[in-house]
């Protein structure tokens, strides 16, 4: 394949907008410039997703092509809070929180970044070492460069203002920070997703006015169903598939994927060529799809064996037993009973009852039947999966 039409797909595959155009980005790419392009995730939570890993994948093609890539982790950012696509302010974290959430992120992102490359390593950084020493001056100097009206042309702004809801002052300075991030990492290239233009286009603001240099914009397509127009990996909306789910779960997860999202999570999820991916989707039915699905994700993140396990054990789990895909999960931080259990998720109105559907044999672990109402619920590897009745399931996680 010619430099060119490697060029091409790259800039074609997950695309959602270039600024200020993908022509311009093109001509600077094939120039032989060796460039510098970043990546931020805000530290909100201890988990990435393969909606974060769009951007991660195209970066680490970006740095086999030679150029300087990093991955900033916002621990200072994530303690103001992104206002980006929420109705109401975020919360903002204690350092303590963030430092946490942050501690097996570079384990998460190293399984589709290479940050060993004795050549050209990727480089994590961090936006605390130029934030946090920030004066006043320096705010005030960053805000001069926006208006008001400018902040009020957000979306999630503009929305608030039609409900009568709050604007904090405070995230009107969050696109201001993370715009500096491209000054003091001098970039040429900001990576991040579809709903994160705007603020990317403050940090093109502010490199111009301060190092009077262009940066690009490279702005990914989102996970999103697109019947519902709902986030794919959203904790409170479902669909949440971790970067460090283990194998099973993340299997689970791909399978419980309504069937309309299948092509773009292939697209923008998986290394299957767009060639590859189409003949996948015309020649299997949507279940064999997901499994494909599945196994090449899992492969990504833990290996071929650990796909092919996790394979077998979702078909002999769940499809054998008529076990349905799209299951609760239930996280229990330590010990419980099983009739404490059953009261708890809904399963049964009181202990009373819980017993007597235990004794009655309607409640199964595993395919098992449990004949004994005493039973307590303890920790292991893998989750167990609970029915009650003909149609109740919950996936219990420790």
């Amino acid at each position: 394949m010619s430099q060119e039409k490697h060029i091409d797909d790259l800039l074609s595959r997950s695309i959602f907008q270039i600024l200020p155009s993908k022509e311009k980005l093109k001509e600077v790419l094939l120039s032989g410039k060796k460039l510098r392009i970043y990546v931020g995730a805000d530290a909100t939570g201890p988990q990435l997703h393969i909606g974060h890993a769009t951007n991660f994948m195209l970066l680490e093609k970006l740095r086999q092509l030679g150029h300087e890539v990093i991955v900033l982790f916002g621990d200072f950012t994530a303690m103001l809070g992104d206002p980006t696509d929420k109705s109401s302010a975020r919360k903002q974290l204690s350092r303590d929180e963030v430092n946490a959430n942050i501690s097996t992120w570079k384990e998460q992102v190293s399984k589709v970044l290479d940050f060993s490359d004795a050549k050209n390593p990727a480089i994590i950084q961090q936006n605390s070492e130029w934030l946090s020493g920030m004066d006043l001056s320096n705010v005030v100097n960053l805000a001069s460069h926006f208006t008001v009206q400018q902040m009020l042309e957000r979306d999630m702004f503009e929305k608030r203002m039609e409900e009568g809801k709050p604007i904090h002052l405070h995230e009107f300075l969050y696109p201001l920070l993370q715009g500096y991030d491209s000054v003091a990492l001098d970039v040429d290239i900001e990576m991040g997703g579809s709903d994160q233009i705007f603020n990317m286009l403050a940090g093109r603001t502010l490199q111009k006015a301060f190092h009077a240099k262009e940066k690009f914009v490279i702005a990914t397509t989102l996970l999103e169903n697109p019947l519902t127009g709902k986030k794919l990996m959203s904790k409170s909306e479902g669909g949440f598939v971790a970067l460090n789910d283990v194998p099973n779960d993340m299997f689970g997860k791909i399978m419980a994927l309504p069937d309309e999202v299948i092509r773009s999570v292939f697209i923008d999820c998986t290394y299957l060529s767009l060639e590859e991916i189409e003949a996948v989707l015309k020649s299997e039915n949507p279940r064999d799809a997901k499994l494909r699905l599945g196994r090449e994700i899992v492969t990504i993140y833990h290996g071929e064996e650990a796909a092919r396990a996790a394979e077998e054990y979702f078909v002999a789990t769940f499809s054998k037993h008529e076990i349905p895909t799209d299951i609760r999960e239930v996280k229990l931080p330590g010990e419980m009973s099983l009739l404490d259990f059953l009261v708890q998720e809904g399963f049964a109105a009181s202990k009373a009852e819980a017993r007597r559907k235990v004794e009655q044999g309607g409640v199964e672990i595993d395919g098992e039947k449990v004949l004994d109402w005493g039973l307590i619920l303890t920790k292991q590897e893998k989750p167990a999966i609970i029915k009650c009745g003909k149609k109740d399931f919950a996936r219990v996680v420790f």
